[in-house]
């Protein structure tokens, strides 16, 4: 496969993955800002330093308002992050690699661009704002189906799927770090209902509060949480899963094209940290810089395969 083709597939993954993480990162702050004493103000700042534009952000209002930081996340094309530019940048590079995917895969992306170009024409308020948000995760997972059922098990399809993993560890990441940004008003709260409810928040934003009650019953703990979201490899969008099923991908494509890519080894490592690993480490060294050094090896783990597989040509 040219490694066009390969970075078309990859980066029409990735954000095709990254609509619906965002949508997950809106509902994370807008469910803790429901809970919140006082001014939410502060929750949607959060939102946008966790998302990681915060300097494109401040180049165009001078406040936090959740009016203005919503509509930047979903349809504001200056941020080449939102819903509606990563939509369209999904639809360009599955245009591109139209001949490497099903009539089904292509037609769901197309359908998921003309219906976000059509939901996000107008501001989106309070009122509509959870039925976008469904809107976004339902389409998404459209496409995934058509991805799962239509397409054959080589390596369009680890391409495929390298970039939704890569793009749902660093997701996870950054939700569970909102949680971190969002400070209480007091040390006092920490462990109190507003605490455990912001905590249930983050579960629901990742759709995982259901398989969570399963395995831990009433137990809504930051340690228990971040463990679920950490390192269990039941829950899909854990980072250990995430990662686990990246280094799985990985090595298909070596049985595709023979040779062990650098990438492999640094996959590897990463693996490494989440095995045997407990909790109770992962706070006491700092939940905030775990969170940020997954987040800087999932970059450059994304940049290895990019170089390894030569996407650039």
């Amino acid at each position: 496969m040219l490694g066009k083709t390969a970075g078309g597939l990859f980066w029409m993954f990735r954000y095709l993955e990254r609509c619906e993480n965002t949508a997950r990162l809106i509902d994370a702050g807008w469910r803790i800002a429901l809970t919140r004493l006082g001014d939410g103000d502060n929750e949607w700042e959060s939102i946008i330093n966790t998302a990681g534009i915060r300097d494109l952000y401040e180049q165009k209002y001078d406040n936090f308002d959740a009016a203005h930081a919503i509509n930047f996340l979903l349809r504001d094309t200056d941020n080449p992050s939102s819903v509606l530019s990563s939509i369209g940048v999904a639809r360009s590079n599955a245009r591109l690699v139209r001949t490497a995917l099903s009539a089904e895969v292509w037609e769901a992306v197309n359908e998921y661009w003309m219906t976000m170009k059509a939901a996000l024409a107008r501001p989106v308020s309070d009122r509509n704002l959870p039925k976008v948000l469904h809107e976004i995760r339902s389409q998404t997972a459209v496409v995934r189906g058509t991805l799962a059922g239509t397409m054959l098990r080589n390596d369009i399809y680890n391409f495929c799927r390298l970039g939704t993993f890569l793009e749902r560890a660093d997701n996870t990441a950054r939700i569970l770090d909102v949680k971190y940004y969002v400070l209480l008003p007091s040390a006092s709260f920490v462990g109190s209902s507003m605490d455990n409810t912001q905590w249930e928040n983050i579960l629901r934003s990742v759709s995982a509060e259901r398989a969570f009650g399963w395995l831990h019953g009433g137990d809504i703990s930051a340690p228990a949480v971040a463990d679920f979201l950490i390192l269990d490899k039941r829950m899909p969008r854990s980072l250990a899963f995430c990662n686990e099923k990246i280094r799985g991908n990985l090595e298909h494509l070596q049985q595709d094209y023979g040779p062990r890519q650098p990438c492999q080894d640094f996959a590897d490592a990463i693996c490494a940290k989440f095995t045997g690993r407990h909790v109770d480490d992962v706070f006491e060294d700092g939940l905030h810089e775990f969170l940020e050094a997954s987040i800087r090896d999932n970059t450059m783990l994304a940049s290895h395969i990019e170089n390894d597989f030569r996407f650039n040509g």
